[in-house]
């Protein structure tokens, strides 16, 4: 009965996490249990919201995409959906 407590009392996951203003170290640690979230939830397209700025956090977050188990492909977001500002993610299928 507990487990059913516990899973209405947690928030849904959304399909995208917005990691702005935050250090290198911060963002990779929430993308990191991001990604574990979203795929334990099912979800197939996240997107990941870095911001433009100077590059240095984009690198970091397409560097860890492209290593990170649960990541089958990522790209840049294109017209309309934050261009170089967001990256879009496509998980690996359970």
């Amino acid at each position: 009965m507990s487990s059913d407590k516990n899973s209405r009392n947690r928030s849904p996951i959304l399909d995208e996490i917005h990691l702005r203003y935050l250090t290198v170290d911060e963002a990779l640690l929430r993308l990191d249990k991001y990604l574990n979230d979203a795929f334990m939830a099912g979800l197939i397209r996240v997107i990941v919201i870095h911001g433009k700025g100077a590059g240095i956090l984009r690198q970091a977050v397409r560097s860890q995409l492209a290593r990170h188990s649960l990541v089958k492909s990522h790209q840049a977001g294109g017209y309309g959906e934050g261009g170089e500002g967001v990256t879009i993610v496509e998980l690996a299928h359970r």
